[in-house]
């Protein structure tokens, strides 16, 4: 189609004059037409282009309209053509029923009788033509619309393609900076690993030195003096060693924690003589706890140790001596990114030289200090931290250089009220060596010196000892007869079954049977004998320890049957 024949009206009165005259009469006044000799050629043309159509109504009268009809009804959305038909004075019931249907089937109809003004043709004509105008500019902004839509169809699909191959890249660089942080962590593991074997190597080996060094020269030594302190110092470095190992499970948070309702006021008012002995005399202890301080949920030697610790990192910060202050206090409903609920605050703060912020971002890590060689392993704080998350709580530090530390502990509030007994981390009364004829005792050991050493124990203790070197062998013990009133067994052993499945097993043969478990790891074994009613006794232990454990366990076994009975 053109512009030229979209303005065009089209005439179509194929008998007399009225086609040539009504043409040249709206040629006359500049109006472009054009003459169709039949109604296919009409159709064609109104096909090509047009503004209008003239048509006299005897062209069409009982002829073929069919496809001129089916044109009027395909006509797009926007075009609606107008036909003006000159028309007769007939009114013949036919011709005016005809003209009805030809007005509803070509829609936009003008009827103009003949005789007819030239002016009146004209003046309709040019009606219908911008009429006609009106709805070709609806087919441009129709068009426009259009061909807009498409433009943005277009533009959402190449931002859409952009998008994929941004977001495609921004997986390819997550997935490396995954790769790269997981490959750092790794780095970091590495790192740690081997400050922390390191740093366990270096103090064991001094460890070691002393007690290896104390036995070496134990034989070089007459004076029973200095045998003394040798026995002395390998006493201390194997109580060293036993706080080392302490510290490192409690840090990776394998330390077997026997929480309880704790009342700290009287918990850590208890250790007064302990702390007093700990520091130096130039530095003092002050307690502050209201009255009304909640009982936490903690395991109260633990507690203690923890605070122990805290005291002498506190007094080491204060060379020139000072005040330390321990202080509890009830926070209700506390809400942050870390806790939630009651807890308790306990604060142990100083007026020492305080820490930067390089160091305070590390006092965590296990092995690192501040102080010189000698003067610390490094694994307090790392103990405090891994203590206090078991313990589902938090610990927060808030120093400045020159204006002191302050470290809080936040521990879940108890529901229940703490017991009236209290049981501290050193208790100067503790049970001696026993008389002779305690009883039998089964030992079960797969290690020949400790089990050497063990039985030595047992028997200055007053107990007949018989060895198994295996869970197995103990059962073939118990199974041949065997005079036995006490099972002592280590957890982890060989052969596929460890003390908790010995226990077991002698728990369904003798139900009466007493049984003691020793183990140096807190594991998933240890929590199963737990579960399974059976008392575990820590390495390392001293004799006077072992003692009160074996004596726990027969009152138990007393009154377990007493119950039953």
């Amino acid at each position: 189609m053109s512009a030229e024949r979209d303005h065009r009206v089209l005439v179509f009165a194929p008998i007399g004059r009225d086609g040539p005259a009504s043409a040249e009469l709206l040629r006359s006044a500049r109006i472009a037409t054009a003459v169709c000799r039949d109604l296919s050629e009409l159709i064609t043309e109104m096909s090509a282009g047009v503004g209008a159509v003239v048509v006299a109504e005897e062209g069409l009268f009982a002829k073929a309209t069919a496809p001129l009809r089916q044109w009027a009804e395909r006509q797009p959305p926007w075009s609606d053509l107008p036909f003006i038909v000159l028309t007769s004075h007939r009114e013949q019931r036919a011709v005016v029923s005809w003209r009805r249907e030809l007005v509803h089937a070509l829609r936009n109809v003008s009827l103009l009788e003949r005789p007819i003004q030239p002016i009146t043709l004209t003046s309709a004509v040019q009606s219908a033509l911008r009429a006609r105008r009106r709805q070709y500019e609806i087919r441009a902004l129709i068009d426009a619309r259009e061909q807009s839509a498409q433009q943005l169809e277009l533009l959402v699909v190449e931002r859409t393609r952009a998008l994929a191959e941004s977001n495609e890249h921004l997986r390819v660089e997550m997935a490396e900076r995954a790769r790269v942080e997981e490959t750092l962590r790794q780095a970091q593991k590495i790192e740690a690993i081997g400050r922390l074997t390191g740093g366990v190597a270096h103090d064991f080996n001094n460890l070691l030195m002393v007690i290896s060094g104390g036995l070496d020269m134990l034989d070089r030594q007459s004076d029973p003096a200095r045998r003394r302190r040798l026995m002395d110092g390998m006493i201390q470095a194997a109580q060293r060693g036993a706080s080392l190992t302490r510290q490192l499970l409690a840090f990776s948070r394998r330390q077997e924690l026997r929480p309880e309702p704790v009342d700290i006021a009287r918990q850590i008012g208890g250790m007064r003589e302990l702390l007093d002995r700990s520091l130096r005399g130039d530095v003092h202890v002050q307690f502050e706890f209201p009255d009304n301080l909640w009982p936490v949920e903690v395991d109260p030697g633990e507690l203690e140790l923890v605070v122990l610790n805290l005291a002498v990192n506190a007094r080491d910060a204060m060379p020139s001596g000072g005040t330390i202050v321990v202080r509890a206090e009830n926070l209700r409903d506390l809400d942050d990114d870390e806790l939630a609920g009651d807890y308790v605050r306990l604060s142990v703060i100083d007026t020492g030289t305080g820490m930067s912020d390089e160091v305070r971002v590390r006092v965590f890590e296990p092995f690192f200090t501040t102080k010189d060689i000698g003067k610390g392993s490094g694994l307090g704080l790392a103990q405090v931290y891994g203590f206090v998350t078991q313990s589902r709580g938090s610990v927060r530090i808030d120093s400045a250089i020159g204006n002191g530390t302050t470290i809080a502990l936040y521990l879940p509030r108890s529901t229940q009220a703490a017991s009236k007994d209290q049981h501290h981390l050193v208790d100067l009364d503790r049970p001696r060596p026993r008389r002779p004829d305690e009883g039998r005792v089964l030992l079960v050991e797969d290690d020949d010196e400790v089990a050497a050493l063990v039985s030595e124990m047992l028997r200055q203790l007053g107990y007949d000892v018989t060895r198994a070197a295996s869970a197995a062998a103990a059962l073939g013990a118990l199974a041949d007869g065997r005079n036995v009133d006490l099972v002592f067994s280590d957890v982890m052993m060989p052969g596929g079954m460890n003390g908790v499945d010995l226990a077991r097993e002698i728990q369904k043969r003798r139900v009466d049977m007493p049984i003691l478990l020793t183990s140096g790891y807190s594991g998933a074994a240890v929590h199963a004998a737990r579960e399974a009613g059976v008392r575990i006794l820590p390495k390392p232990y001293r004799i006077d320890e072992l003692a009160a454990a074996l004596d726990a366990v027969k009152v138990e076994n007393v009154w377990s049957r007493a119950r039953t009975s």
